[in-house]
């Protein structure tokens, strides 16, 4: 009986080094891109999108959110769902978004992940400087077992879960704007 329960501790510990170890990875721009938006508003103008706050994913750590894949994500939002007339590079739209993460809260272990994620929004138009939107925006995402088998990818599905409500949300703030 004593060797029974000591190979059962074993297997449970060994079934949890498994479902938490692997090799992580950073959430996927497609994945945080949210799809039709349900709104008919496009703004005859250019828009640069600007993002921070996010962070590489490192080969110890949990999934992350970089600024490109971000930036990425909401880019391909915004032209996906035509809400401007174009995406621009550098300082030359009509309009700057900036999106900054604020804090993107991850669990350590669990049978079900929520991500809860909060962004700074902010659009400005560049001819004088005014501030048109500037909101927090919070969003939250949970991946479970059904989702995956493996902890690192339900983590991952429950960050970029987080990340394409949040852009979703904020580019739905934008078409309720008067521009």
């Amino acid at each position: 009986m004593r060797s029974l329960s000591r190979w059962l501790v074993l297997c449970l510990a060994l079934l949890m080094v498994a479902g938490l170890s692997g090799c992580a990875s950073s959430a996927n721009r497609q994945a945080m891109t949210p799809g039709d938006l349900a709104t008919t508003k496009k703004f005859p103008y250019s828009v640069a999108v600007r993002t921070a706050g996010g962070s590489e994913t490192g080969a110890m750590d949990s999934s992350n959110i970089s600024d490109q894949d971000l930036q990425a994500a909401i880019e391909e939002a915004i032209t996906q769902n035509k809400l401007f007339q174009r995406v621009v590079q550098g300082k030359d739209g009509d309009y700057e978004l900036s999106v900054t993460i604020v804090h993107l809260d991850k669990p350590i272990f669990g049978g079900a992940f929520t991500v809860d994620m909060e962004a700074s929004w902010a659009l400005v138009k560049v001819s004088d400087r005014s501030i048109v939107m500037r909101k927090s925006i919070k969003s939250s995402h949970t991946a479970t077992f059904g989702d995956a088998l493996a902890a690192v990818t339900r983590l991952r599905l429950a960050v970029e879960g987080a990340a394409r409500k949040n852009i979703e949300q904020g580019l739905k703030d934008i078409a309720a704007l008067s521009l």
